[in-house]
Parts: structure tokens; C-alpha cells; sequence
């Protein structure tokens, strides 16, 4: 009696206990994707992939482990999940769409256009299929199918801007470009299209019939007054006809828009000091200045423009000008490397060496693995003459970069340049030699110490060893020239010295009072007087070398 009653309670519990089983399972699955959508796809692959073995079936879960293998660039992986969810659910598009990527991803593109004509077979309407195929198709030269699946999506949903782009495009790719722009003639006689409009505007300035462009541009606007391209468009048609005053009231209207993009307006400029030549913009300095400033009035904030802005003013030569708005740009944005970098660089351009070193300090407190900050301030420490500090700096180098780095050597070869500015010879061949080992054919390195080892009339031997790989790997340097050419002079071998300079005055030699010297002195020794008194003559012109 007792086990027909338990029987009888187990058969009441039965269906409590399925339940309770599907509800743990459905608490995995939701948690597995709350994982996935908070960002961790390996935490989440993980879940799905017990989900996976203990329900095979499980459609769902098999789609989600394919995101996942996604997420974590495992394309093979995804394509399997995908694979077996869209072997499950046949029905569910997303399923079959992912599969159809991860067949992209892998180059597979005979199955990927498989895939997605399987699907527009079953999804006819999905727009999306068919402009995805006819980007496939386009890839493996199949026009014909292009344009027939082109044809299917204009049938059925008539003609877009979208559309008619695909078919300008497919033309211009095979080469008809006079057919590809009468289809957006054809268009905008039937739709209106202000971004068609301002396409064929562009084509007809770049054709240089600036009255039919700004026929199109008008056109445009009339359709959408604030339209920014077409605006911009009658702008530049009248800069291209010479119409300054009109190309300036145009630009400015534009530009005190708020409603047009900072960047958009940053582009412009950008694009304008480009392509317009040098006399343009030094003929309208004070029109572009007020370009400038109006932009700077409606975004005073803009990082963007003020960068602009600042590389407008230092173009245009001044430098000051152009140091404000990198100030101002730095100010606003201190967590940007390049503006920081940039006010720094403007302040060496200014000869303001404190505030370069204070800025470029505080610049590498807030980037410390930019070491360039450092060297930034090692160029104001030697034009302030203050040699230690350059040293100290290169300590500071030292310690935080690899043995063999390029910053070492740099490091490195200034701290052998800086011992010798202080008289500390030793030193100074001790890290050229440090240096020689990270790198042993660094010419910058090689030409200075075979430059310092000729200073001291000793192992001049060695010095031209040195020197001749530098003229081996630079052979137009002229520096490198001099040093080769004044060592083989300290040999008593004025007679191939005399070539290296002799190629010296063709690469800039001609402007250092240093090395007129040294040909004027070789050429005295093998007695061509004349030729020397010219070249010494010539180096008394010109001021010391740094």
C-alpha cells in the first residue's frame, strides 16, 4: 500500500520536475547571452558551448556560440555554429545571414553567392540580399547578374537613390562614364534628388561648365535649401569662374551654419590649402582668415577646427597665430597625443624653449611611453646650451626602452654628441661605442665619432673606416662627404679627397662656410690656386656652422 502511494506521488511531481529542468536551462541561456551582450565573448562561448553539448538542438545556442567565435575572430568555429543552427531552424534568416558572412570572411565566395541566392529565394524581399549579391558579383566580373538583380530590386521597389548609384557605379567600373552619368541625368528627370543634383554639378565643374552646375546645384536647393553639398558646390563654382566676391559670401554663409558639421567645414579648408595653389591663398589671406574665424565663432570647441585653424596660421607663416589655437586645441582636449605634440612642436618653431620643455614634459606625464617628448625637449635643452640636461633626459630613455630599440641608439648617439660639447671625450666614445653595438652600421653615429677621432689627429685608421660606410649608405650626404673627404686630407690623400667634395657642391656643400673651407684647403694643397681662393672667398660670405 505504502509504495503504490509513493508511485502515485512521484507521477504528481513528474511534470514539476520537466518544468524545473527547462527553466534551469532557459536561466543558462539567458545568462549566456546577458555575458555575450555586456562584452564577454569568451565567458559567454564558454556557456553556450555546455548549452550546446547538453542540447543539440538547441538552435538559439548554437547561433549565440557562433557570435561568439565571431567576436573572438574564430571564423572556422562560427561557421559551424552557424551552420548548425541554419540546419535546425532553415526558416530563420538571421541564421542563414551569418553563415552567408562567415563564408565571405573566408574568401569562399562561389558558396557565399550560393548562400545568399538561397536566401532571396526565400526571402524575396529582403532588399539587403540582393544588393549584397550584386556587390559579389561585381567582384567576380559577373555584370550581367549585377545588373539583373538590379533590375529585380528597381522592379519591385522602383527607383532610389540607392539604386541608381549601382547602376552609375557598375557603368563607371566598366569604363562608360559618359553612360553612367546620363542614368543620373535619366534619374533626376523622373525623382527628385538633391544628392543626384549635386553629383551631376560635380561632374559639370569638373567639366568646367560652371553654368550648368550651378543649374544643378540650384536645382538641388530648391529641393532642400540647406542641402550643405550643393551649397558648397555653388561655392566652388564660383571660385573656379574667378567670382571671389560671390565664392567668400558663399563660404561664409556656409560656415556660419551651425547646423553643417565642424569636420565637415575642417575638411574644406584642409582641402583648400590642398588644391589651391600658393598665389590664391597669399591673394585672399584676410577673406580666408574670416572663413576661419566665422567657423571658430559657431564651434569655438571644436578640436577639429582648431587644429585647422592652427595649421592655416603657421601655412600662412604665422607662427604665433597658429601656437593660440594649437594652445586652445590642447587645452580642450589634453587626452590627445597629436595636439599636445603639436602645441610642443609650434613652441620650438617660436624659439620658446621653457615652455617647450614645460609642455613636452607634461605631455610625456600623460603619454609616458612617448618618448619623443623627451627628444622634444632634448632639442630646446641644446639650443639653450644646456648639455646636462639632454644627458639626463637620455638617462630617462635608457631606462624605459629596449636594449636594442631605435630610441636607445638615438639616446645613445646623443649622449655621445653632448659628453663631447662638455670637453668629455671619454665618455662621449663610450656611448658612440655603446651605440655601435646596438647598431653597427648607424651612420649618424659613424660620421660624428670617425668626425671626433679626425678633431684629434689619432687612429685616423679607424676613422676612415667608419666614415667610408657612411658615404657607402648615403652617398649624396654631404655631411658625410666632408668628414670622408677632410679624414682622407688628414691622410695625406688630397687627391681622392678632392672627388668627394668636388660631389659636395652639387648636394648643398656650396652652403656651408665649413666645408668650402676644406675643399678651398685641399685644392691649395694640390696647388689649384685659383679654384681655392674662389671656394675660400665663397666661405667668407656666409656665417659660421652651427
Amino acid at each position: 500500500m505504502r509504495l503504490r502511494y509513493l508511485i502515485i506521488c512521484l507521477l504528481f511531481l513528474l511534470p514539476q520536475w520537466a518544468m524545473t529542468a527547462q527553466d534551469r536551462t532557459d536561466s543558462r541561456f539567458i545568462e549566456a547571452v546577458q555575458a555575450y551582450t555586456s562584452g564577454d565573448a569568451a565567458g559567454a562561448g564558454s556557456r553556450f558551448e555546455t548549452l550546446v553539448k547538453a542540447h543539440p538542438d538547441m538552435d538559439a545556442a548554437w547561433y549565440y556560440l557562433g557570435l561568439c567565435r565571431m567576436a573572438q575572430r574564430n571564423a572556422a568555429g562560427a561557421q559551424e555554429a552557424f551552420r548548425k543552427a541554419a540546419d535546425l531552424d532553415p526558416s530563420n534568416y538571421w541564421y542563414r545571414d551569418r553563415l552567408a558572412m562567415t563564408y565571405s570572411l573566408s574568401g569562399d565566395t562561389e558558396r557565399t553567392i550560393a548562400q545568399y541566392e538561397s536566401l532571396l529565394n526565400d526571402f524575396p524581399k529582403k532588399t539587403e540580399i540582393q544588393y549584397n549579391l550584386i556587390n559579389l558579383y561585381l567582384q567576380e566580373g559577373r555584370n550581367e547578374d549585377a545588373l539583373k538583380a538590379l533590375d529585380a530590386i528597381e522592379g519591385s521597389m522602383g527607383k532610389t537613390d540607392a539604386s541608381v548609384m549601382t547602376r552609375f557605379n557598375l557603368r563607371r567600373q566598366q569604363g562608360d562614364n559618359e553612360a553612367a552619368y546620363q542614368i543620373l541625368r535619366d534619374y533626376v528627370d523622373e525623382y527628385s534628388s538633391p544628392y543626384v543634383l549635386t553629383m551631376l554639378g560635380d561632374y559639370e565643374i569638373g567639366m568646367y561648365n560652371d553654368t550648368t552646375a550651378l543649374a544643378y546645384y540650384n536645382e538641388a536647393l530648391a529641393l532642400d535649401k540647406d542641402y550643405a553639398p550643393a551649397r558648397l558646390g555653388i561655392a566652388e563654382a564660383y571660385r573656379m569662374t574667378r567670382r571671389y566676391p560671390e565664392y567668400f559670401s558663399s563660404l561664409g554663409g556656409i560656415f556660419s551654419d551651425a547646423d553643417i558639421a565642424p569636420a565637415a567645414k575642417a575638411d574644406y579648408i584642409q582641402a583648400l590649402l590642398r588644391h589651391t595653389d600658393r598665389r590664391f591663398q597669399q591673394s585672399f589671406v584676410p577673406q580666408i582668415d574670416s572663413v576661419v574665424a566665422v567657423a571658430m565663432t559657431v564651434h569655438p570647441a571644436d578640436t577639429t577646427l582648431l587644429q585647422t585653424a592652427g595649421s592655416w596660421y603657421a601655412y600662412s607663416g604665422r607662427t604665433a597665430e597658429a601656437a593660440e589655437y594649437f594652445r586652445r586645441n590642447m587645452e580642450i582636449a589634453p587626452e590627445s597625443l597629436p595636439a599636445v605634440a603639436t602645441y610642443a612642436q609650434i613652441l620650438g618653431s617660436l624659439e620658446n624653449w621653457d615652455e617647450m620643455i614645460r609642455v613636452a614634459e607634461e605631455g610625456y606625464r600623460r603619454f609616458p611611453k612617448e618618448t619623443a617628448f623627451l627628444e622634444m625637449q632634448n632639442s630646446a635643452y641644446y639650443f639653450k646650451k644646456d648639455y646636462r640636461a639632454v644627458l639626463a633626459n637620455c638617462e630617462r630613455m635608457l631606462s624605459i626602452t629596449p636594449a636594442d630599440s631605435a630610441r636607445t641608439l638615438s639616446a645613445l648617439s646623443t649622449m655621445g654628441d653632448m659628453y663631447w660639447s662638455l670637453g668629455d671625450k671619454k665618455n662621449a666614445f663610450k656611448a658612440y661605442d655603446k651605440a655601435l653595438k646596438v647598431n653597427p652600421d648607424y651612420a649618424p653615429v659613424l660620421n660624428n665619432y670617425a668626425w671626433y677621432l679626425c678633431q684629434e689627429g689619432t687612429r685616423l685608421k679607424l676613422a676612415y673606416k667608419m666614415s667610408k660606410k657612411t658615404i657607402e649608405q648615403e652617398p649624396d650626404n654631404v655631411t658625410y662627404l666632408d668628414t670622408f673627404g677632410w679624414i682622407l686630407h688628414l691622410m695625406k690623400r688630397d687627391v681622392e679627397a678632392k672627388p668627394f667634395f668636388k660631389h659636395a657642391m652639387l648636394y648643398g656643400g656650396k652652403e656651408s662656410r665649413t666645408i668650402l673651407q676644406h675643399y678651398a684647403r685641399v685644392l691649395e694643397v694640390l696647388g689649384e690656386n685659383d679654384l681655392a681662393v674662389y671656394y675660400r672667398s665663397q666661405a667668407d660670405k656666409l656665417p659660421k656652422d652651427e
